[in-house]
């Protein structure tokens, strides 16, 4: 039946472009975000999942960094102290030749508070930032490590040694000897720490790696898939543009009928 008010041809072609559209409107956010999840609306699960691995990939680039930060610190300590451990070796030296009879004690003894106040001048400035493990004043350093969601922020502590003290206390070649050994204790020490913090950085760049390949999983679009799709698509609308004309003309044809 031909009927002026109701034109069935027309409302479907007119559905069937209106459906087309808004698949093009989807392909086209796509390729314009690279993502075929951008809002909660495309997939609540999966913007869900990935907004939250998006917050722990933050956290853990405020954990690389407060890592790189640790790791300096403890660089620049473990430099310093080395440099220290020579010092110590050389005052210690001093001491045992200064017990040889016929030697410049007051030429030695010259020597050996030059190299204290070297040991002093390194301790003072072995600072980064602020930071400083070997000065009297200096304290104890925190390293933010780790971010779980689960677990939160974990942390470690790196040791301060006081270097200036240690200077300072060396009166002869005993006590020279006794602060070699616990400089080469704390040198040791630093230097696992150290290590952990390399390991711990190298560790952290690979997790947030697999973070964001697992939101890209989630979220990203196949652009390749979808620039197929945009060329179909818009196929289908011209198309479809075509076939709500085509069914327009069936109501100039009914006029026809009255002529």
């Amino acid at each position: 039946m031909a009927s002026l008010l109701t034109n069935t041809s027309a409302m479907t072609a007119l559905q069937t472009l209106q459906s087309t559209n808004k698949n093009l409107a989807t392909t086209q956010n796509r390729i314009a975000t690279g993502e075929r999840v951008s809002t909660a609306s495309d997939n609540a699960a999966y913007w869900s999942i990935a907004t939250g691995m998006k917050a722990q990939g933050s956290a853990l680039s405020a954990v690389k960094d407060s890592l790189g930060f640790g790791a300096a610190v403890v660089d620049t300590a473990y430099t310093g102290l080395e440099e220290g451990i020579k010092l110590a070796e050389q005052i210690m030296a001093k001491y045992v030749a200064r017990q040889q009879g016929g030697v410049d004690t007051a030429a030695i003894d010259a020597e050996i508070t030059e190299l204290k106040a070297q040991m002093t001048s390194i301790a003072t400035s072995s600072d980064f930032q602020g930071q400083n493990l070997l000065s009297t004043a200096g304290t104890a350093l925190t390293v933010v490590n780790g971010y779980t969601a689960a677990g939160g922020v974990t942390t470690i502590t790196v040791a301060k040694y006081d270097l200036e003290a240690a200077g300072t206390g060396i009166t002869d070649a005993a006590t020279a000897q006794t602060a070699l050994t616990a400089m080469r204790g704390a040198a040791a020490t630093m230097g696992a720490s150290k290590a952990r913090i390399d390991s711990q950085i190298d560790f952290t760049g690979k997790r947030m790696d697999a973070i964001d390949r697992g939101v890209g999983v989630l979220v990203d679009a196949d652009m390749n898939a979808e620039s197929a799709r945009l060329s179909a698509l818009q196929t289908q609308q011209q198309l479809g543009i075509q076939a709500l004309s085509i069914a327009n003309q069936n109501s100039q044809s009914i006029l026809s009928l009255f002529r």
